[in-house]
């Protein structure tokens, strides 16, 4: 192994504090873009709340700007912030002159207010197999669902790797989106561009997958560790 790589125990890394990148800080606090605990406000109109979603989504995939968005629609950016965050009920004409803009029939934008929001249950044993570049005997990529929402525009999927005998050489995994890892069981050496880190139970890494990333060593099997990517709708070949 090169010496001149660092190794990090995945442990002690904190995330960085605001302004900083180094490893090992101690974790400031990071403010949430959302709040995951959220609930619907009593009252709450299910319909504007699910166009305004189907808007952003829809203007979003179209690369506009909520600004852009509202020229070409004619409204003001105000209008279209409320009508984005289900505040205010869109008139026919507004809806017409969104779906013009996006190039959309009008009923697209009623999508996600009349599809099924779906839920994937697998039990132990029952994911899909899949085969990965450069997949060795004893290696193994259980598939445990996927879900591609139109409303968010972003593809998950998540996996339950086996890692059960060794190898001398590991292929480098590069994609788009984001990648989070939990190890399960085992030990393991794993590379993230021009860093490694030593992962024992419990400890996870999360990184941007469109930098070189995959197994470095295995340290001890079998190797167990849940893999999670999302990346944008269309992004991930």
């Amino acid at each position: 192994m090169n010496a001149s790589i660092p190794l990090h125990q995945a442990r002690p890394v904190g995330f960085p504090e605001k302004g900083g990148a180094g490893l090992g800080r101690k974790a400031s606090a990071v403010p949430l873009q959302q709040d995951p605990h959220a609930v619907r406000v009593p009252g709450e109109n299910e319909l504007q709340a699910a166009i305004g979603r189907e808007v952003r989504a829809c203007r979003k995939r179209h690369g506009m700007t909520a600004t852009e968005l509202a020229c070409a629609a004619n409204i003001s950016v105000g209008m279209m912030s409320k009508i984005e965050n289900g505040v205010i009920s869109a008139s026919l004409t507004t809806l017409q002159a969104l779906s013009q803009a996006l190039g959309v029939p009008m009923t697209a934008l009623l999508r996600s207010f009349e599809e099924e929001r779906g839920a994937v249950f697998v039990r132990a044993g029952t994911g899909v197999e899949v085969e990965r570049r450069g997949t060795r005997a004893g290696h193994h990529y259980n598939l445990l669902g996927y879900i591609g929402s139109a409303s968010s525009a972003v593809s998950v999927e998540p996996y339950l790797i086996t890692l059960a005998s060794h190898t001398d050489t590991f292929p480098l995994f590069q994609h788009a989106g984001m990648e989070f890892l939990y190890l399960l069981e085992g030990e393991i050496t794993y590379r993230h561009g021009s860093t490694l880190y030593h992962m024992a139970p419990g400890d996870s890494l999360f990184f941007e997958a469109d930098t070189p990333h995959g197994p470095e060593q295995l340290l001890k099997l079998p190797v167990r560790f849940l893999s999670i990517i999302s990346y944008p709708q269309g992004g991930e070949e």
